[in-house]
């Protein structure tokens, strides 16, 4: 489908690809990975043909079609409906010149195609779609121009989606969902007909949608076979043998020159210290392999001690002016709570932090709240709280007015930002770096508990794994606001849900509620009658568990058999990289040849059979 070979492209001096090459395979599902800043979109635009590479080629599939998410999100009078449609062009332009035509020969050529492109079903495709990102049927009648910015991303998603591209390039899709949509997102894309490449920091999808990965790394781009988890483990294997066979040649290449140092001024072993200065210059060690640096978290630790309930809330209700959102809220949090929120985007997740952060008001029933208790609360509008052209060095300065630089710079760098970035204006910062700023301001007295609201939208997966830790390591209350499943599993141990106008725990794991969500249910009831339908969920759920145990139990034998092949084959090659071995017996290079033959083959059988065994799992999963 796509073909990458040799490409170089700098901007602003900087390299981001320096020879990069890649082949994604005809209707493979991939996932784009790295470090931010590296280059992932950029690639994406040089792929669309925005931009121009500075030497090397892109070549796509004879007349294949590429889709990408618009980056200007309608906002006009059109409903929802019509925007995803319009995004069919060829439906469109068909649909449009049938009004016209007066050729009963062209007449026929145009409704026989709308019937091959099943144009009459295309309204019901469009809004199934719209359904699944979360847009119920009075919506998807609704102009677009009423819509806040994060549901119009959500309809330009469902246009590209509609419009079923041979190759759809998706950069951040989760961004803008929520859990449910997210899960609807990974299911679509597993069953997607033709070809996915997809940047994306949710290990979930990574694991669950793709079945290859493209890393980019140092300017070069890597395809992995696998999803996220089969790819890190890969990857770290590959690091521990480079390094282990970088350190043995380093060591052999020691050893030799100690000969030379030694002998080299002797006549009678001149000849010998030659012959060794020419085999150090043959021996090439690799590169040391090694993770790119990601910045950690640290949070300050609550100044005071909590009380025991922190926040207790009953009969509470909230809203914006005389709307009531949510109602009848009758809940407590305790110190070192670690909660989830969860439901539906519009359920009134964002009105209950913006409760708790003192945002907006209890319109009726009891709210109280723990004296001195501070909460810090981020969310993204907060991001606005940045002055723009400040540096982060100045907003800290704001902070900390007594306190010499240093002791500034050092407080910027607890929140992760490198020495270069601290006097970069916030305006000219990525989206992770004023997510790492703000985050820091808003904890700098040390709160008693922490509001966040959808956290990881700009962080990469390194960035992600820091932020576990550090809210691991905080003393305080949490409540996490999120799409992303690693982050709840990693730090949350209790569930609670917005739905049909209030806020109630969830009796459930994580994996049991995303079963609960992916059938059909009525949102519109609160979750008084919802409690047997979880309580049995929860317990299909275990049955579920065991009756596929014996099928994860196969792909996981195919996996170790997977990467203890892979490190017999890096053994070998490590072997047949040493120059003594073409010096000996030719019998040990055949029989080296052969081993790393069967291997190999012993290898694409089984990644064969892991993809047949995984494939069988989704399915079995979708059942």
């Amino acid at each position: 489908m796509l073909t990458i070979s040799n490409l170089t492209y700098r901007i602003q001096g900087r390299e981001l690809f320096e020879d990069a090459s890649l082949v994604l395979p005809t209707g493979s599902k991939t996932g784009f990975v790295g470090k931010n800043g590296t280059g992932k979109t950029t690639l994406f635009h040089i792929i669309q043909g925005h931009i121009g590479a500075d030497s090397g080629t892109v070549e796509l599939v004879r007349k294949a079609r590429i889709g990408a998410v618009a980056q200007e999100a309608p906002a006009g009078e059109e409903t929802v409906l019509d925007v995803v449609l319009a995004a069919d062009k060829e439906r469109t332009a068909l649909m449009a010149e049938a009004e016209t035509a007066t050729d009963p020969h062209r007449i026929g050529e145009i409704y026989t195609r709308l019937a091959d492109i099943d144009a009459h079903t295309a309204e019901a495709r469009a809004s199934s779609i719209l359904k699944g990102l979360g847009f119920e049927q009075d919506r998807q009648m609704a102009p677009t121009r009423e819509l806040s910015g994060g549901w119009r991303m959500r309809v330009a998603l469902a246009a590209v989606l509609f419009s079923q591209p041979d190759l759809l390039l998706l950069d951040e899709p989760t961004n803008y969902l929520d859990l449910e949509g997210t899960l609807w997102l990974e299911k679509y894309l597993a069953n997607y007909p033709y070809t996915v490449f997809m940047i994306s920091h949710d290990r979930d999808l990574l694991n669950k949608a793709v079945t290859s990965i493209v890393h980019l790394e140092h300017r070069k781009l890597t395809f992995y076979k696998g999803n996220y988890d089969t790819f890190e483990t890969t990857r770290r294997m590959q690091m521990e043998l480079n390094n282990k066979s970088r350190e043995k040649t380093l060591d052999q290449i020691a050893h030799l020159q100690k000969f030379v140092d030694r002998f080299k001024a002797k006549a009678t072993k001149a000849k010998q210290a030659q012959a060794r200065v020419k085999m150090i210059e043959k021996l090439k060690p690799p590169e040391a392999m090694f993770d790119e640096y990601a910045a950690p978290f640290h949070f300050q630790q609550p100044k005071v001690d909590l009380p025991t309930p922190m926040v207790n809330l009953e009969k509470v209700s909230t809203g914006y002016g005389d709307k009531v959102i949510l109602r009848n809220i009758t809940m407590r949090i305790d110190p070192e709570d670690r909660i989830a929120l969860v439901g539906v985007n519009g359920n009134g997740k964002s009105t209950f932090a913006k409760l708790l952060a003192g945002d907006i008001p209890a319109i009726d029933g009891n709210l109280r709240m723990g004296k001195k208790l501070e909460i810090a609360h981020f969310a993204q509008h907060q991001m606005d709280k940045l002055k723009p052209e400040w540096t982060p060095l100045e907003h800290v300065a704001e902070m900390m007015p007594l306190d010499n630089e240093t002791k500034r710079r050092s407080r910027l760098n607890q929140m992760g930002l490198t020495t270069s970035r601290m006097d970069t204006k916030a305006k000219n910062l990525s989206g992770g770096e004023r997510a790492r700023l703000l985050m820091g301001l808003i904890t700098f007295g040390g709160p008693g508990m922490m509001i966040l609201d959808e956290p990881t939208n700009h962080l990469d997966i390194d960035s992600r794994d820091a932020l576990v830790h550090a809210l691991n390591e905080y003393e305080g209350a949490v409540l996490i606001i999120s799409h992303d499943r690693y982050l709840i599993e990693a730090t949350c141990d209790r569930l609670w849900i917005a739905e049909g106008g209030t806020i109630h725990e969830l009796d459930e794991d994580l994996e049991s509620y995303q079963r609960s969500i992916t059938s059909a249910k009525d949102t519109s009831k609160g979750g008084g009658g919802k409690t047997g339908e979880r309580k049995l969920s929860k317990q299909e759920a275990a049955a579920r568990r065991a009756e596929l145990a014996p099928l994860k139990g196969r792909i996981k034998d195919a996996e170790t058999k997977i990467s203890r092949l892979q490190v017999e084959i890096e053994k070998i090659d490590a072997q047949l990289a040493d120059p003594k071995v073409y010096n000996g017996a030719p019998d040990r290079l055949i029989a080296l040849g052969k081993d790393k033959a069967r291997y190999s083959a012993d290898l694409e059988t089984t990644e064969e059979a892991w993809l047949a065994l995984s494939a069988e799992l989704e399915e079995a999963e979708r059942a």
